[in-house]
């Protein structure tokens, strides 16, 4: 329910689909996925990635989407309408977004600074190795910058579904996709970029391995807003004459397409720039943040270049975090019924003062850990590496076994809708998916305190 009003909708299926693709469309597009597939052989892995997308990817999104259209709530309300007990499920569809939102928002902060200092002709001062390290390290500046962020995303949501969230979805979403194959097209014609080009696209399968299954896998994981509460909550927001199998393909593929592009910007100038030098592609902020501004200071329009990178990044770092958010609002709302407005205001308090303490970990209380961790790498860990896949592994079960694949079936084959894959659904719902779950989890945790790394 919406301020004690009927539940709101998406006003047409194509804003459904901007929106959900623009939640799915997000940080780890831009600078995890060119690191993965420049480190696993470039074209072998990017073949890897879009089986797997079809595989793993659909399957798990047409499973979340359909939860939330056949409920018409959010996580919480969905998992105790479908009559989990525990509703562990639905409790983890809230949680998640609450611990990810405030230090998305922090990062998210980081790129508008970036964004900025790229905007107003300061980009020399980016280039500096120390740039990065003593911005994040100080106090002020990034907590103002986070503070900002989190002001966009919170006006977004405010406004609501089809005012709010859809609205600005099918406005950033083409942008982003005419800024990435711009961006892309034009670090094409860069003279000798073409051996980076041909190790990006063409697939060498003697490096095909585990591993790289594994890497693929955590990615689509990661970067479909997949077990995060998102998609059931958009889903509860889905008409009921729309096709939900046909529409998760369309995520997936916007998705890829976007992830596709944005290693297209960055493996090839990188290698161009490093003179084939792969350790160049490192992965996490070091890329986008330390090695990215200095590729771009080596091109005759960089500062254009990189102003328009770093757009790029905000307004897909923007509409994953409008999607977390709304995932907390949705859930709160539909608990305690308080109106759409009140609970935005309140969650916006909440995601910035966690923001501030993730921010303040790299700067006044960078010597305090969690395990090692400092406070915004700790909840990317406990959220991203061990309750995610959790929650997916619980949902697939669930799902497989308790409600019945056929359950959700019948929710897509609504309106005389055929579901010509239903075979393939119900065997990978119920076996691949939980079988590769498991995988991811036990990666990401062995990973994290170096036994096993992808």
């Amino acid at each position: 329910m919406e301020n004690g009003k009927q539940r709101a909708n998406f006003s047409s299926k194509l804003g459904f689909v901007f929106a959900a693709a623009s939640s799915a469309v997000g940080l780890g597009n831009l600078w995890r996925f060119p690191y993965l597939a420049a480190k696993y052989g470039g074209g072998i892995f990017l073949l890897t990635y879009i089986v797997l997308a079809v595989l793993f990817g659909v399957p798990l999104l047409i499973t979340e989407i359909g939860i939330g259209r056949k409920t018409r709530q959010s996580s919480i309300g969905a998992f105790t309408a479908l009559g989990q007990k525990s509703n562990i499920c639905g409790i983890l569809g809230l949680i998640i977004p609450m611990i990810i939102t405030p230090y998305y928002c922090t990062i998210g902060g980081w790129v508008t600074k970036y964004m900025v200092t790229f905007a107003a002709g300061s980009e020399k001062e980016a280039v500096a190795d120390s740039f990065f390290g003593s911005y994040i390290g100080s106090t002020a500046e990034p907590i103002i910058f986070l503070m900002i962020f989190l002001a966009f995303t919170s006006l977004v949501v405010f406004f609501g579904v089809e005012k709010g969230i859809e609205k600005v979805s099918s406005v950033l979403m083409p942008v982003l996709l005419v800024l990435v194959v711009g961006l892309s097209i034009y670090i094409c014609t860069l003279p000798g970029v073409g051996e980076g080009v041909k190790y990006y696209f063409m697939p060498d399968f003697s490096k095909f391995s585990g591993k790289l299954v594994l890497a693929a896998l955590g990615q689509l994981f990661y970067s479909l807003s997949l077990a995060m509460g998102i998609m059931v909550t958009y889903g509860s927001y889905m008409k009921k004459e729309d096709n939900i199998a046909t529409s998760a393909g369309q995520i997936a593929f916007f998705d890829s397409f976007v992830a596709l592009f944005a290693g297209l910007i960055i493996v090839p100038s990188v290698y161009l720039f490093s003179n084939g030098d792969q350790s160049a592609l490192s992965a996490g902020p070091g890329l986008m943040f330390i090695t990215l501004p200095k590729v771009f200071d080596t091109f005759a329009a960089g500062r254009i270049v990189g102003f328009l990178f770093f757009v790029l990044v905000f307004f897909a770092a923007l509409t994953s975090s409008i999607s977390l958010l709304e995932a907390i609002v949705s859930n709160i709302m539909d608990l305690t019924h308080m109106g759409r407005k009140k609970t935005v205001l309140i969650m916006t308090v909440y995601c910035a003062i966690v923001g501030i303490f993730s921010s303040l970990g790299f700067g006044a209380w960078s010597g305090f850990t969690i395990l090692g961790f400092d406070i915004l790498d700790f909840l990317d860990f406990i959220s991203n590496s061990v309750l995610m896949p959790v929650l997916a592994l619980f949902t697939c079960i669930f799902v497989g076994y308790q409600l019945k694949p056929e359950n959700l079936i019948a929710e897509v084959e609504q309106d005389g809708i055929t579901f010509h894959t239903k075979r393939a659904y119900r065997f990978l719902v119920k076996w691949f998916c939980p079988i590769a779950i498991v995988a991811i989890l036990i990666t990401y945790v062995l990973g994290a305190f170096g036994i096993f790394s992808v």
